[in-house]
């Protein structure tokens, strides 16, 4: 069977569809980039309106460039309105996630007539598992390895749709994630990044983020870990001091939602802090750890911002000092509070601070990264000649890289006009 991904959203997104890849291939699957593919697989996102359009543009394209192919479409978008998709066409099966490569040997079956060698309860899919983990490298996967740890999410902000298609708040098994993660380092694995919806509310019988991080220090001693975004309140003092002492094997950086520095704007988005927390815990951080790179979320035009409102969160912006800024302009979701509210930000006035506020994200980059000229990081070997460094900033060699895949102890001294570090 061959088989083509196409994965819109968050990085939990591409963790899951990447698990179901592996799966799969395990199992004699053939991942593929081709026209010709048996299945498709469509991973879907409804964060946003503009979310929902992209993946319902994406399904109707893999209609159309795989003619013959079967499509199973999963994700947020897929469990919030199930029978647009199915009403498509008669190719399109949507699919809950653990259940995409039963479904995808199934539907080959039915439409090919045979199961072939490899499907599921064949001997051989053992060959292709380390501790019963189905390993996600190689073709196809990422260097950067990312774990699921938490699913789901007890808040309920204004501008969100997830918490309803993502459910209440779970959290892997403790021991699971150590398995998998020990699994992944024994293959070679040398980042690890914990992921999750909500993922700073890991809580397994008691047991924190942070005491996870602590287990996974000790089984992975050949990987380091990075966190994934992790809301404010959910960084714990534990958290932090395991940080500071791990040397790097925890990245020193952290991506932090800001969503809005002004803090009426935070109330109304019912988020459960104010600017001034916010900057209370990035001075804590940078006390604990002087070198922390801190990246962020920014939402620019939520109903009834007022200039004001904006000219507060570039300030929170400047003053954090974050190395990087992901900016998303408001995008009105049907089903949420916002999307109700009469004050709705005019298009134009979105896209200009859109703009200011990609503009300072990217003079706030330089500015992180040229405060680390003439210090060192371990640098992750993502592709031939390119890497990250441990505070998230790309490097580009222009003479000999080390091997993909390798952890490469790099001296910082040069910015190419690119923005990555030359070296």
């Amino acid at each position: 069977m061959q088989f083509k991904v196409v994965n819109i959203g968050c990085k939990v997104n591409r963790v899951e569809v990447d698990a179901a890849s592996a799966q799969l291939i395990g199992q004699g699957a053939c991942m593929t980039h081709d026209a010709d593919a048996d299945i498709v697989i469509v991973n879907t996102c409804t964060v946003t309106a503009e979310a929902d359009k992209k993946t319902r543009k994406a399904v109707r394209a893999a209609l159309r460039n795989n003619p013959s192919a079967q499509l199973l479409v999963t994700g947020c978008a897929a469990v919030m309105n199930p029978e647009w998709f199915e009403e498509l066409d008669a190719r399109v099966h949507v699919v809950a996630k653990p259940e995409i490569a039963t479904k995808a040997w199934e539907l080959l079956e039915t439409h090919n007539g045979t199961l072939p060698p490899g499907g599921p309860g064949d001997d051989n899919t053992l060959a292709f598992k380390e501790h019963d983990v189905a390993l996600r490298t190689g073709m196809g996967f990422r260097t950067r390895v990312g774990i699921k740890v938490q699913d789901g999410c007890n808040n309920a902000c204004t501008y969100c749709i997830v918490h309803v298609a993502r459910g209440e708040s779970w959290s892997v098994p403790f021991e699971q994630v150590v398995a998998e993660a020990r699994a992944h380092a024994l293959a070679g694995v040398r980042e690890l990044v914990l992921t999750g919806i909500n993922l700073g509310a890991y809580d397994d019988g008691g047991r924190t983020l942070a005491d996870l991080l602590k287990a996974l220090l000790e089984a992975c001693p050949e990987a380091r870990f990075r966190i994934g975004s992790v809301e404010p309140l959910d960084v714990s003092d534990e958290l932090i001091a395991l940080m500071a002492v791990s040397d790097g094997r925890i990245c020193r950086h952290l991506h932090l939602p800001l969503q809005s520095g002004s803090s009426r704007v935070l109330a109304e988005m019912a988020r459960p802090y104010d600017a001034a927390y916010f900057l209370a815990l990035v001075k804590k951080l940078r006390e604990a750890m002087p070198t922390i790179s801190l990246s962020t979320d920014i939402i620019v035009g939520f109903p009834g911002e007022t200039d004001e409102d904006f000219a507060e969160t570039l300030s929170v912006a400047r003053a954090s000092a974050f190395s990087k800024i992901h900016v998303f302009r408001y995008s009105r979701r049907e089903g949420t509070p916002a999307a109700e509210r009469s004050d709705q930000v005019v298009a134009e006035v979105v896209a200009k601070r859109s703009r200011e506020l990609q503009e300072l994200g990217l003079e706030l980059g330089r500015v992180d990264a040229q405060r680390r000229f003439g210090s060192e990081e371990l640098v992750l070997v993502e592709r031939v000649g390119q890497g990250t460094t441990e505070s998230y900033h790309p490097v580009r060699w222009v003479s000999a890289a080390p091997a993909v895949g390798e952890l490469a102890r790099v001296r910082l001294e040069e910015l190419g006009r690119d923005g990555a570090f030359v070296v």
